[in-house]
């Protein structure tokens, strides 16, 4: 089995190689230092896949470590487990895409990465309340993920609930970001669609919000989000006001949003119709309850 292990970390690195991703970055992924890798691939591996035709495999693997000074057995040993489900991860996008659509989001990931430096910040959102005329008060979060492989969006819901998704920008202007209301194993997907303006830094994001209300049936709303700072810490993240804000409390910037973003053609609602079988009838029949 650590022979067949073995070899398959050479063969996964090479993988990524092959790709042009370089050593430093899957080092990186691997939580390990740039000149250890490079022993272990460079040196160690090739040597002892030679040896082991020649000598078993714990002779061969010794010999091959004695060319290194960086690289003890024990740790190479303990620390394999680790590489393998880490290199798994990180070679299964290439390896196993399959439909044309997850091959452009895997493109899209990599290409917003080069471009989220642009957006990156603290962002204060404001759209319309889904439970009533009112201006609903969420922040937001982007920044690249740890690994610098993708862009982490986090949400500060008007319940004071943290959320954490992610984003894809499209053809350098448009951005989608795509988060869970809830916590698995529920999935209630928000998505927002977010036209990018021509400028470097823009201080302003505006776009669609797609959502299910209440009654989990789908709504979509205009959303402003307006930056507010370029970086802050994930615990003040978490203590940034939000919240609902009623007409009658909305500041003079606040009453600006609140005429973009809660007039009555800012927003597409659906209900449930009660019917027994739906059909082209039904379709006025919802559109005369939701103006009840």
């Amino acid at each position: 089995m650590r022979k067949e292990d073995l070899m398959t970390v050479y063969e996964s690195i090479g993988q990524l190689r092959d790709q042009g991703i370089k050593m430093k970055d899957i080092a990186d992924r691997l939580d390990m230092p740039p000149s250890v890798l490079s022993a272990i691939y460079s040196t160690v591996l090739p040597a002892y896949l030679d040896n082991l035709s020649r000598q078993e495999e714990d002779a061969a693997l010794e010999n091959a470590l004695s060319l290194v000074n960086n690289v003890s057995k024990k740790r190479l040993l303990s620390s394999l487990p680790d590489m393998l489900r880490q290199l798994q991860n990180y070679c299964s996008p290439v390896s196993e895409i399959t439909l044309p659509i997850e091959k452009a989001l895997a493109e899209g990931v990599r290409l917003t990465v080069a471009e989220i430096g642009n957006y990156t910040g603290v962002y204060q959102s404001y759209s319309l309340s889904s439970s009533s005329d009112a201006l609903k008060m969420e922040p937001y979060l982007i920044i690249p993920s740890p690994d610098g492989h993708s862009v982490r969006v986090g949400r500060l819901s008007a319940y004071r609930t943290l959320q954490w998704g992610t984003g894809i920008i499209n053809n350098h202007q448009n951005f989608y970001v795509t988060f869970s209301e809830t916590a698995p194993p529920q999935l209630n997907l928000v998505t927002l669609y977010l036209q990018l303006p021509f400028r470097e830094h823009p201080g302003m994001l505006r776009g669609l919000y797609l959502a299910l209300d209440y009654n989990r049936n789908p709504i979509a709303r205009r959303i402003v989000l307006v930056k507010q700072s370029e970086a802050v810490a994930a615990e003040d993240f978490a203590n940034l006001k939000s919240g609902i804000i009623a007409k009658d409390q909305l500041t003079p910037e606040q009453e600006v949003y609140y005429q973009y973003t809660c007039q009555p053609g800012d927003y597409i609602k659906m209900c449930t119709v009660p019917t027994p079988h739906l059909d082209a009838s039904d379709l006025a029949r919802e559109k005369k309850m939701l103006e009840l």
